[in-house]
């Protein structure tokens, strides 16, 4: 009778599990039709003030008119990025604390900086994205990317190039022009791309290996020119620059920025962001805001975000490997 009585139980207990599962899945779902039901959280893992943290805020403020709820900017500044998007891989995937992640998701694990990967994320959109570019001071005696390279070959290890750090997406673009085209640079790093140009601008050094953006006010004033982009195509701003491609120098590199979130993040938690990512990406107040700041448009969702990522952090794990670049 007892036996009998325990089996009823068993049953009847295994009869209730998935009855329990979707109580148990119901909260979660309930959750992520209400979203957002709070402000959202918008981490920024840099100082304010720069570019990131500019298109952070022009972005948040875009959606303004097509989400219930406010997008807060919170800087978690430190670590070439790494603190803050840590601060976002550990949070609670819910939506309600994102990311603004930039190329360094996909450089800083393979120099040892980061324990994390941009698989640890999951992407929404693409916002932005600005391509390297080789650029010196207006008297300087290279008119042409050919001459610089030339110099270069002459004088090996002797040409100093400046870069925002040891291992910046600046630093890595002059290193696999080296690749690209077997010649040497003396790689002087800064604490940033603007340090880097003010010391080209001062005679210090011989080029620098950042963005347009950049350098464009000083070339604009003609105390600067840029003599290469790295681009598939010529930049906005910079139509009469060549591009590598151009020189039969097969190189296009150059950062991104964008918004992702916690991996695991729900599917229609996802699909909304993306809705409202594009949205706001569409906005006239965020591409006037990016022009100001010369800060390219670049939208992409978040599949071919994804692949960018991927295709980025492959390239980026050999070039390293192959340099022997580390921290």
């Amino acid at each position: 009778m007892i036996r009998f009585a325990s089996k009823l139980q068993r049953l009847a207990a295994l009869s209730l599990l998935p009855v329990a599962a979707l109580l148990a899945a119901a909260p979660a779902s309930a959750q992520s039709r209400d979203y957002p039901n709070k402000p959202v959280e918008l981490v920024v893992p840099f100082q304010p003030g720069g570019g990131t943290d500019a298109l952070a805020r022009a972005f948040a403020d875009a959606t303004r008119k097509h989400m219930p709820q406010s997008m807060i900017i919170v800087n978690k500044p430190g670590a070439s990025g790494a603190i803050g998007w840590q601060d976002v891989i550990n949070a609670k995937p819910d939506g309600y604390r994102l990311a603004v992640v930039t190329v360094e998701l996909t450089t800083l694990p393979h120099m040892g900086l980061a324990k994390f990967t941009y698989e640890d994320l999951a992407p929404i959109a693409r916002l932005n994205a600005d391509q390297a570019a080789i650029t010196v001071r207006a008297d300087a005696p290279w008119n042409t990317i050919e001459e610089f390279l030339a110099a270069a070959k002459k004088d090996s290890g002797k040409l100093s190039v400046g870069n925002a750090g040891n291992g910046s997406i600046w630093h890595l673009a002059a290193a696999a022009l080296e690749d690209k085209t077997s010649v040497k640079f003396n790689h002087t790093p800064f604490q940033g791309a603007g340090p880097a140009v003010l010391a080209l601008m001062g005679g210090h050094i011989d080029a620098v290996a950042v963005s347009p953006a950049e350098v464009t006010t000083y070339v604009q004033a003609g105390k600067l020119k840029t003599l290469a982009v790295m681009a598939e195509q010529r930049v906005k701003g910079f139509e009469k620059v060549p591009t590598l491609k151009e020189r039969n120098i097969d190189l296009v590199i150059g950062t991104w920025r964008g918004i992702a979130a916690p991996k695991n993040t729900p599917p229609e938690v996802i699909a909304y962001l993306k809705t409202v990512s594009q949205q706001a990406a569409n906005e006239p107040a965020f591409r006037e805001v990016l022009d100001k700041q010369n800060l390219g448009f670049a939208y992409a969702d978040d599949v071919a975000f994804k692949a960018t990522m991927a295709k980025d952090s492959a390239y980026f794990k050999t070039l390293m490997g192959k340099l022997d670049i580390k921290n």
